[in-house]
């Protein structure tokens, strides 16, 4: 997802809107949303949806059903499935049987739904209403109803946060994907065409309705999931990949075909640079599209959306304020970058959105290394330190109810793992712990633990202090340190017990020492008229004492 932009213009990041803040009275209802291994949920495993929904612009309603295949992997009585008000359930079927529920809230339990430990069953759920207008999409999700400039109907989803449970019914918990998906959309011909996810299997126009059908062949997390539908152009490239040829297609309003053929080159060297990166385009049986909204944009695997005039930046705005922003689009580059990081790794918990968002922001800096070079993607990423708060830590206080830490999991934690790389001080190594976390959990449902404990154990080094100083923590280290007659004394300051990280400080002209300092004074010898600069690719401070 991209981050908030202020009143001001300038870019700052913010949480999503639709979760439980941090410091709230948890309430059961957070926990229903939130839990993943609740009574009504960690019984079943979804293994495919099957989602067919007819929309009806004239009066914003729609009418659809969900078939949730599952894999019973325990005993276990009601069934939860969510949905969100004003959308109702107006039957849920299995095997030809009525089943009866009870709601609460967004959360509705169904009993009876019956299956021996191992099997795959099926239920169907109904459902209809008006769904909730997004109020500031995409960052306060639900249904767009909207127009192009010509007047004609333009209709999309964004649900990051607030749960695709906003307009389908489904297990809404990022812990459970389904291994494939199948989406119908019918909308009347006057809106023009639907796309999705996957690949194309089936389109037809009937009595002034047109219904496409589209096959996502990948696991694939709920929010990734939208409808855009509008009167798009339409054309298809493909890259030499490394995994083979990679199908691009895309679907910009037909007005703006010229001047998305200009801007949306771009789309081919953001995946050449994130291939080098993070290792195959993680869905090549799906493809990648991008797609028109008028919104700024999501991560929806396999068909990224776009709002961002074509024009180079954010919103024309370089939130490194380095002008290497405005080199280069960041609505492709940050949202394609998700397709690895968000979509590819996708993290149990929306506690463990960092994993989503600071690696996203780290490849920023990395597409800007691979256009402008090193020295350059280290400007711009440490240019995006101006929009760190330090309201609150990155990773919130608990987990299981549906909350997220600070929005600075955007700049904060890209500067982290900016950092992690200089502690590393091996770019090949890094390269291929990015590459190895994308190989290792492809496809799967992660904890941001596991990330962690897998990049201390690649590297070699215990980080386990540097991700908790950076996550759980507003405080960012500060070396002291005071000249004395031998050279310099130094020490950690404002940090967690314990914090051992390394840092390098430039001592003369073209004279680096790697210095690890504890929250111990430790001493270093240097000539009197030595200087003492720490190297600022760390995120840190300096304070010399007196």
């Amino acid at each position: 997802m991209p981050p908030v932009r202020s009143a001001t213009g300038s870019l700052v990041v913010a949480a999503l809107l639709a979760v439980a803040p941090l410091g709230a009275q948890w309430s059961r209802a957070d926990s229903l949303r939130g839990a993943p291994d609740s009574p009504g949920r960690g019984w079943w495993d979804v293994t495919h949806y099957d989602l067919d929904v007819r929309i009806q612009p004239a009066d914003s309603t729609l009418r659809g059903s969900t078939r949730i295949a599952f894999r019973v992997v325990r005993p276990g009585t009601d069934w939860q499935v969510d949905l969100q008000a004003p959308l109702v359930i107006d039957s849920v079927l299995q095997d030809g049987r009525r089943l009866s529920w009870r709601d609460e809230g967004a959360a509705h339990f169904v009993a009876g739904v019956s299956g021996t430990v191992g099997t795959v069953q099926a239920v169907t759920v109904f459902y209809s209403g008006r769904p909730r207008v997004a109020p500031r999409p995409p960052w306060d999700g639900g249904f767009t109803w909207t127009a192009d400039s010509l007047g004609r109907p333009w209709i999309v989803t964004t649900d990051q946060g607030i749960g695709a449970s906003v307009w389908w019914p489904n297990k809404d918990t990022q812990a459970d994907e389904p291994d494939s998906m199948r989406v119908t959309v019918a909308v009347p011909a006057s809106v023009g065409a639907h796309v999705g996810a996957g690949h194309l299997a089936a389109a037809d126009t009937t009595a002034g309705w047109l219904r496409r059908t589209w096959v996502v062949h990948n696991p694939i997390n709920n929010y990734a999931i939208a409808i855009a539908a509008g009167h798009y152009a339409h054309w298809q490239e493909v890259l030499d990949g490394e995994a083979g040829p990679l199908t691009m297609d895309f679907f910009p309003l037909d007005y703006h075909e010229a001047a998305a053929r200009r801007q949306w080159v771009q789309a081919r060297t953001t995946l050449q640079c994130f291939e080098h990166w993070f290792g195959p385009y993680p869905w090549y049986a799906d493809g990648y599209k991008l797609i028109e909204v008028p919104n700024n944009g999501m991560e929806h695997q396999s068909a990224v959306t776009y709002g961002n005039l074509f024009a180079n930046g954010y919103r024309r705005r370089d939130g490194s304020g380095t002008g290497l922003g405005l080199q280069w689009d960041f609505i492709i580059v940050h949202e394609s970058a998700h397709e690895w990081w968000g979509n590819n790794l996708t993290t149990a918990d929306l506690a463990d959105m960092w994993v989503h968002e600071s690696f996203a922001n780290y490849a920023e800096n990395l597409y800007t290394e691979c256009r402008f070079g090193t020295a350059a993607g280290a400007r711009y990423v440490i240019g995006t330190r101006q929009g760190i708060r330090n309201d609150r830590p990155i990773i919130p206080a608990a987990y299981g109810v549906n909350a997220q830490g600070s929005g600075d999991m955007y700049p904060k934690g890209g500067n982290m793992l900016h950092t992690i790389r200089q502690i590393v001080a091996d770019d090949d190594r890094w390269r291929q712990i990015l590459r190895g976390l994308q190989s290792t959990y492809r496809h799967q449902i992660v904890t941001g633990q596991q990330v962690q404990d897998y990049i201390s154990r690649e590297a070699g080094i215990d980080l386990s202090r540097v991700f908790a100083q950076y996550l759980t923590t507003t405080d960012i280290p500060v070396l002291e340190w005071r000249r004395v007659p031998e050279g310099v004394r130094y020490r950690w300051s404002g940090v967690l017990p314990g914090f051992d990280m390394p840092v390098d400080v430039a001592v003369g002209v073209g004279q680096v020492v790697r210095l690890r300092p504890t929250t111990a004074w430790q001493g270093q010898a240097l000539p009197a008229e030595a200087s003492f600069v720490v190297d600022e690719d760390f995120y840190v401070t300096s304070r010399e004492l007196p």
